[in-house]
């Protein structure tokens, strides 16, 4: 039964990585992470088909191993997150929604900058 919900889990954030690989407003390797974690409780197997592909497989071990993340990761999500902050304000979002979604971001992003690199 847990090896069930772990596998349908793995696949579903899979099929969102997926998606993420075909819409550049979707991340990948973040469902990818999530993907290769609920695979490594069910099916060790696909969890190393993750961590071998030629493109994908580097950001996820090396977040599975030393928790970094890419300088080119960094700068597109803070932008994407900055963007999207920008946007709400833009279209007249409440300013306590606004305040909150900067804070949430500025939270992320400070998370993000103390990264290691890989």
């Amino acid at each position: 039964m847990r090896r069930g919900m772990w596998l349908a889990i793995g696949w579903t954030f899979m099929a969102l990585a997926i998606i993420g690989v075909a819409l550049p407003v979707v991340p990948t390797v973040p469902f990818l992470l999530v993907a290769a974690w609920a695979f490594s409780r069910s099916s060790p197997v696909l969890q190393q088909r993750i961590l071998d592909h030629p493109t994908y497989g580097p950001p996820v071990r090396a977040w599975q191993e030393r928790g970094a993340v890419g300088p080119v990761a960094k700068i597109w999500a803070i932008s994407a997150m900055s963007g999207g902050v920008l946007l709400s304000w833009l279209v007249g979002m409440p300013l306590w929604v606004v305040a909150t979604q900067a804070g949430i971001c500025a939270g992320v992003a400070a998370f993000l900058i103390t990264r290691p690199h890989p």
